[in-house]
C-alpha cells in the first residue's frame, strides 16, 4: 500500500445495493478461490454460498500442516520444537544436552518449520534459523555425523570445546543475518545474546561468516529477481524498506516516543510472564504422552483458523483508495486490498492483514502514506488476536520463532498508538508501527544494541536511529523491573543450568564448603581396571580427582583431574598392565589423538558398552600419562559468589575444592555447574530463601502488586 499508482476502476453505482448473490451468473467467476499466498492458505473473494467451504479448505489445509509439523517434531527430534534460540544459547553457556544440535534436529527443524509457518500459525522463521544454523556448525564442529555416514577427516580440528562454541556462535550469527538480511545485526545478536564467552578472534570470525551470508542472498536475490522463485517473490526474506527523505521530527514527538517505550516495556514483560504459564501448562499436558502433545498443535490450530476467518466479519468495510498501487478490491492469489465480504470498490482491511504473509503485514504496517488505509478498530482487534495467537502458538511441539510474532504485535499497537495521537504529532502512522515494533522487541527480549542494527537494516532508514535507541533503552529499563527475557524464561521452564552473569547476593553470605556436596569418588595414579569399572558404573560424574601417596607424607597429596570419557577410552583400548608399574611416554603408544577428543552430541560412548573378562578387570592402568596435572582449584573458604565468577568466566565443567589447613584428604570436593543453581543452594539452606524474597519485595514492589 504506497502512493504511486493509477487509480482503480470504478464500479457502477448501482452495485452497491445489489446483493452479492446476484453475482452468481457472471461470465468470469473470480469469487470462488482459495489461494496460498506466501506462508498463509488465504480465501479470496468468496461468494456468500462459498464462504463455509472457504472455511473448511483454509482449516484443513492449515490443520494438515500443523499435524505434519507436529508429528515429525514428536516422533523424530523433539528437541526442534520451538524456537531453538533457548537451547542454542544454553549450549553455548556450556550445557551439553544431547540432541539439540544433531542432524535429525536439523532436518526437522527445517522441514517443520517450513510446515508451521505455512499453517497461518502465528510463528516465526527467524529463530528456527538461528538453530539450523547451529546446527550446521555443530555438524563441522565434530566432524559430520558418524550414523549417517558423512565425515570429514579435516574437520578433526575442530574437535575442542571452545572451536565447537565458536562455531556454534557463529552459525548463530549467520542464522539472524539470513532471516533479516542483516549481517552486522547478526554478529550483534550473537555477541549481546548467544555468547558466555567472547573473544577478539571470535568478532571477526562471526562477521565472515555473515559476510558469506550476504554475499550468497544477494546472489539468490538476483536470480529471483529475474522470476525463476515464482510465489517465493525476492527470496522471500524479511525486508521492510520505510526509507523516505522527508522523515522530520521535533521535541514534540518525544514524548510520545517515551510512552511508547514505556508501553512496550509493560506489554514486553506481561507478554513473557504469559508465556511462562502457558509453557508450564503445556509441559504439564505433555507429560501424559505423544498423542497430547500433537492434540494440543492441533486444537490451536483450529482455533486460529476458526479466529483468523471469523474476525474479519467483525470490521466494516473501507472504500477503495483513488492512489491505489494495485487493483482494489484485489482479485487473485496476491495483493494488499482484501475483498472478502465486501460489495465491488470496497476492500477489508482487517482480511488485508490476516490472509497475508507475516512478511506482508509488516510492510503494511510500517508503509508510509497510508494513515487512513487502516481503522482503529482494526489495528486493536488485530492487535489483540497477534498478543494472544503468539503466546499460545509457541509451545506446540513444532519448530516456532518469536520474532516474527512479537514484530507484528508491536507494530500494530505503535500503528493503534499513532492513530490515536492522530494530528497531534509530527510522525506517520507507519514511523509509529516501527517504533513500537522495537519498543515490544526492547520490553520482550531486551536486546539494545543488536535490536537497534537489526531494525535500522530491516527499515534501511538510518534517520530513525534516535528515536529507536530511545525506544529500546526504555522499553528495556522498563520491562526489567518485573522479570527477565524471554529467552532466559524459557530456558529456566525447560530446566536448562543456565550460569548468569552475576553472582546472587546471598552467595556472599556462603563459601564453597556451604554448597559442596559428596561423598567423593577419588582414583588412584595406578589404578585397579576393577575399582574403575565400579567408580564408573556406580556414579554419574564427568570428572575424578587422581591422587598419589607421597613418600614425603603421610597424607596423600593431589595429583591432577581426569574425565570420565577418557577413563572409557582407556578400557575400551584395553591398554591393561599386569603390575602396577607407572610408564613414561611409550603410554601414548596405543592411542590417537582422536581417542581422546570430545565426541559429537548423541555419539558418547558409555561404560556399559565394553566388555570385560575377569581376568582383565584384576589388572591396572596408569593414569598419570592422562590426568590433566594442573585442573583449577579454590579453596573451601573462598566466596562462593568469587567462585562462581571463576567458573563462568574461564569456562569450567569441574573447580576442585581442597582443604585450606591441611589434613589426610586432598580433595574436599568438585563443584560443577549443578552446584551454583540457586534451587541447588537455596535447598541446603532453606534460610535464604526468606532474606532472599525480602530483597525483591523491596526492589519490585511493582512487580508484586500486578502479578
Amino acid at each position: 500500500m504506497s502512493e504511486d499508482a493509477p487509480p482503480f476502476q470504478t464500479q457502477d453505482h448501482d452495485s452497491l445495493t445489489i446483493p452479492l448473490l446476484s453475482h452468481r451468473q457472471r461470465s468470469i467467476n473470480s469469487t470462488s478461490q482459495v489461494a496460498i499466498v506466501g506462508a498463509n492458505v488465504c480465501p479470496i473473494e468468496s461468494l456468500d454460498y462459498e464462504y463455509w467451504m472457504a472455511f473448511l479448505v483454509f482449516s484443513l489445509s492449515n490443520l494438515a500442516l500443523t499435524l505434519f509439523a507436529a508429528i515429525i517434531t514428536a516422533f523424530i527430534s523433539p528437541a526442534a520444537a520451538g524456537s531453538g534460540i533457548p537451547e542454542v544459547k544454553a549450549y553455548l553457556n556450556g550445557v551439553d544436552a544431547p540432541g539439540i544440535l544433531s542432524i535429525r534436529t536439523l532436518i526437522v527443524k527445517i522441514v517443520g518449520s517450513i510446515a508451521a509457518v505455512s499453517s497461518s500459525l502465528l510463528v516465526g522463521k527467524a529463530g528456527p534459523m538461528v538453530h539450523t544454523g547451529s546446527c550446521i556448525a555443530a555438524l563441522f564442529g565434530q566432524g559430520g555425523s558418524r550414523r549417517y555416514g558423512l565425515t570429514w577427516k579435516w574437520l578433526r580440528f575442530f574437535k575442542n570445546d571452545r572451536d565447537r562454541r565458536d562455531l556454534v556462535t557463529c552459525g548463530s550469527a549467520a542464522g539472524i543475518a539470513a532471516a533479516f538480511r542483516a549481517p552486522v545485526g547478526g554478529v550483534l545478536f550473537a555477541l549481546e545474546e548467544m555468547a558466555s564467552w567472547w573473544r577478539s578472534a571470535l568478532l571477526w570470525r562471526a562477521f565472515f561468516t555473515t559476510a558469506v551470508v550476504a554475499i550468497i542472498l544477494r546472489a539468490l536475490i538476483d536470480v529471483c529477481l529475474s522470476g525463476k522463485c515464482g510465489l517465493f517473490g525476492k527470496g522471500g526474506l524479511i525486508m521492510f524498506d520505510v526509507y523516505s527523505a522527508n522523515v522530520s521530527y521535533h521535541l514534540a514527538d518525544v514524548p510520545p516516543v517515551l510512552a511508547l517505550g514505556v508501553i512496550g516495556g509493560i506489554l514486553g514483560s506481561f507478554y513473557n510472564f504469559l508465556l511462562v504459564k502457558v509453557l508450564k501448562v503445556y509441559n504439564l499436558v505433555n507429560e501424559k504422552g505423544t498423542f497430547y502433545k500433537i492434540f494440543i498443535a492441533c486444537t490451536i490450530s483450529i482455533f486460529t483458523s476458526c479466529l483468523l476467518f471469523g474476525l474479519p466479519w467483525l470490521v466494516s468495510c473501507q472504500s477503495c483508495p483513488s492512489d491505489a498501487s494495485e487493483d482494489c478490491p484485489t482479485i487473485g492469489r496476491s495483493g494488499n486490498y482484501k475483498k472478502f465480504q465486501c460489495p465491488p470498490g470496497h476492500y477489508n482491511d482487517l482480511a488485508s492483514l490476516i490472509f497475508n504473509t507475516n512478511d506482508d503485514a509488516i510492510r503494511n504496517l510500517f508503509s508510509k502514506n497510508t494513515d487512513s488505509e487502516f481503522q482503529l478498530s482494526t489495528m486493536l482487534i488485530f492487535f489483540v488476536t497477534c498478543f494472544i495467537l503468539s503466546i499460545f502458538s509457541y509451545g506446540i511441539v513444532a519448530p516456532a520463532g518469536l520474532f516474527v510474532p512479537v514484530i507484528v504485535t508491536g507494530a500494530s499497537y505503535g500503528r493503534f498508538i499513532g492513530m490515536l495521537i492522530g494530528s497531534w504529532g509530527n510522525l506517520s502512522h507507519g514511523l509509529y508501527a516501527v517504533l513500537g515494533a522495537a519498543s515490544f522487541l526492547g520490553g520482550s527480549m531486551r536486546m539494545t544494541v543488536s535490536l537497534c542494527v537489526i531494525i535500522l537494516e530491516l527499515t534501511n532508514n538510518l534517520l530513525l536511529l534516535p528515536l529507536i535507541m530511545v525506544v529500546l533503552l526504555v522499553s528495556k529499563t522498563v520491562a526489567d523491573a518485573f522479570n527477565g527475557n524471554v529467552y532466559d524464561l524459557i530456558m529456566k521452564v525447560k530446566g536448562f543450568p543456565y550460569l548468569e552473569t552475576h553472582a546472587e547476593p546471598y552467595m556472599r553470605q556462603l563459601t564453597v564448603a556451604d554448597v559442596v556436596s559428596g561423598p567423593l569418588q577419588l582414583c588412584h595414579g595406578i589404578e585397579k581396571v576393577g575399582n574403575i569399572v565400579h567408580i564408573l558404573k556406580t556414579t554419574m560424574h564427568h570428572g575424578f580427582p587422581v591422587i598419589d601417596e607421597s613418600p614425603h607424607s603421610e597424607s596423600p597429596v593431589l595429583y591432577g583431574l581426569i574425565l570420565r570419557a577418557h577413563l572409557i577410552a582407556l578400557l575400551k583400548k584395553k591398554a591393561f598392565l599386569c603390575t602396577p608399574v607407572q610408564l613414561g611416554a611409550d603410554a601414548f603408544r596405543h592411542f590417537s589423538s582422536d581417542d581422546f577428543a570430545k565426541k559429537g552430541l548423541g555419539n558418547v560412548d558409555k561404560i556399559e558398552d565394553i566388555e570385560l573378562t575377569d581376568e582383565e578387570m584384576e589388572m591396572f592402568l596408569d593414569l598419570h600419562p592422562f590426568t590433566n596435572a594442573s585442573p583449577y582449584t579454590v579453596v573451601d573458604t573462598m566466596s562462593l559468589a568469587k567462585a562462581l565468577i571463576l567458573f563462568r568466566e574461564v569456562g569450567l565443567r569441574h573447580l576442585l575444592v581442597i582443604p585450606k589447613i591441611s589434613s589426610r584428604a586432598p580433595v574436599v570436593g568438585i563443584l560443577t555447574r549443578h552446584d551454583f543453581m540457586p534451587e541447588h543452594i537455596l535447598g541446603l539452606h532453606p534460610s535464604l530463601v526468606r532474606s532472599r524474597w525480602k530483597r525483591l519485595r523491596f526492589q519490585f514492589p511493582l512487580f508484586l502488586k500486578i502479578f
